[in-house]
């Protein structure tokens, strides 16, 4: 059978499993983020898109990733507090993963694998965002350089 994004697990940012079978019926957005980024103030558009929809079935999900010139360098718990105390953050934080590479989260490997890419299927920066539909079947990939609020629409068409 076909892995679907419901079959994964990962760790919270306090080290906690969390089951992705969880969130079956729910929209998903998928970040891997960085907390010295110059696209790090996105965390304020990700949060004001997790506030605006989360009643309606939108999941925010952020995993820091230090893969890209370092910009994600703390630990677990310096990077949500950074997240929180900067901007608000108050959707699920991820313990820190690989993107890329032999070690990257089973996640990504498979969020890559199904939306592919542009040359290569590789996440080329912090910010690369995965919008899963509520049967988990449908996969949009937007770049590191789209503004949450530009995935709006995207968002609204998903949540019905």
């Amino acid at each position: 059978m076909m892995a679907t994004i419901y079959d994964f697990k990962a760790l919270t940012s306090k080290g906690e499993e969390l089951d992705f079978k969880d969130f079956e019926g729910k929209v998903l957005l998928i970040v891997n983020t960085a907390s010295k980024c110059g696209f790090t103030p996105q965390f304020d558009g990700l949060e004001a898109l997790n506030q605006k929809y989360k009643d309606r079935g939108l999941v925010v999900i952020g995993f820091p990733c230090n893969q890209f010139m370092n910009q994600d360098p703390g630990s677990d718990e310096e990077i949500s507090g950074f997240c929180q105390l900067n901007f608000g953050v108050t959707f699920q934080m991820m313990k820190k993963v690989d993107v890329n590479g032999e070690n990257a989260h089973p996640i990504f490997k498979y969020l890559k694998k199904e939306t592919g890419g542009f040359i290569t299927d590789a996440v080329k920066w912090n910010f690369t965002k995965f919008l899963i539909s509520r049967d988990g079947k449908s996969i949009e990939r937007f770049a590191p350089i789209t503004s949450p609020s530009k995935m709006e629409k995207a968002i609204e068409k998903l949540l019905g």
